[in-house]
């Protein structure tokens, strides 16, 4: 008997977001990253096409995070200069974007100036030529100030800010707006906050065209499965029809997996895990290689070796 070839046909495709200007588009960039474009869930190439790879950005700090020496080590001396650790993520790395989060804005760890955060923002622009995605210092209300002024510096580059919440939606617009950037549309593990955020800013005139999807990433054995399921849920109505919700997503993989136990402590307080200089970037790996599965186009990554695992099986 003949196996009968059953395939599900998508209704529309996700939409596509391209990240970074060349000079001929009035940027500085050696090279831009476009996202999206599916016709189908991921890995079905059977169903639909998956035109452009998901790509990994390589988390970028302005100061030294709290994470353990082991993952230091590994990334280098370079961790204690943002510029240069950029540097050698993408050069030794091989990392498609940078990811650079301003928490030297918090009062509670440096408290820079707006200004000081866009300074930083105009020297990483001469440091490397690959397109950035921005984050502030996680403080909202000092935020609609960093991201104001980093906007600015950026103007023209055509990054990524992040984020827009339902609390700041009508600011991040206007700054991304004004400035030309793409922006990230966040919502706290949420599907319904995630389709209203997306609302809110379509009808305050941002295109959905530029929105990258971010539902608050869960590290592996926190929540990790529920974030999978609201991702999943995502793609599957953007491919069924739903504007409102067809649009790339990203996981921020290397904040979460970095603050779990699991990933950083040794065998002294988790007997028989094993070293945790080997569990951890395989933790990272396994979490990545999860949301990929999940419809992630954009992981952000912290470990040299959990970079180079995603990329052999992203290729």
């Amino acid at each position: 008997m003949k196996i009968p070839e059953i395939r599900t046909t998508s209704k529309s495709r996700i939409s596509t977001v391209t990240i970074g200007a060349l000079k001929a588009d009035g940027g500085t960039r050696g090279s831009t990253i476009t996202i999206g474009g599916q016709s189908a869930m991921p890995h079905l190439s059977f169903d639909g096409e998956s035109p452009h790879p998901p790509v990994i950005a390589g988390y970028i700090s302005d100061i030294v995070p709290d994470w353990p020496d082991f993952l230091k080590e590994a990334i280098g001396s370079e961790i204690n200069s943002p510029l240069e650790w950029a540097q050698k993520a993408v050069e030794e790395f091989g990392v498609n974007l940078i990811s650079i989060k301003l928490r030297g804005g918090l009062a509670e760890t440096k408290d820079k100036s707006p200004e000081e955060c866009a300074g930083l923002i105009e020297d990483l622009l001469k440091t490397v030529d690959v397109p950035l995605i921005i984050w502030g210092s996680g403080n909202e209300e000092k935020d609609r100030l960093i991201l104001q002024e980093c906007s600015q510096a950026a103007r023209g580059e055509n990054c990524l800010m992040g984020s827009a919440t339902e609390s700041n939606y009508l600011t991040m617009a206007a700054i991304c707006k004004a400035d030309k950037h793409k922006l990230i549309s966040e919502a706290p593990v949420d599907i319904n906050i995630g389709k209203q955020v997306n609302i809110l800013l379509d009808d305050n005139g941002f295109s959905l065209d530029d929105i990258v999807m971010f539902q608050t990433t869960a590290a592996l054995g926190y929540g990790f499965d529920y974030v999978y399921t609201i991702m999943e849920r995502a793609r599957s109505a953007g491919l069924q029809g739903d504007k409102l919700m067809a649009r790339p997503q990203l996981c921020d993989v290397g904040e979460e997996v970095w603050r779990t136990k699991e990933a950083t402590v040794g065998e002294d307080i988790l007997e028989g895990w094993g070293e945790a200089r080997k569990r951890g970037p395989m933790w990272e790996a396994v979490c990545a290689e999860g949301y990929l599965q999940a419809g992630a186009d954009i992981l952000i990554m912290a470990h040299p070796e959990a970079i180079r695992t995603i990329r052999e099986i992203i290729q």
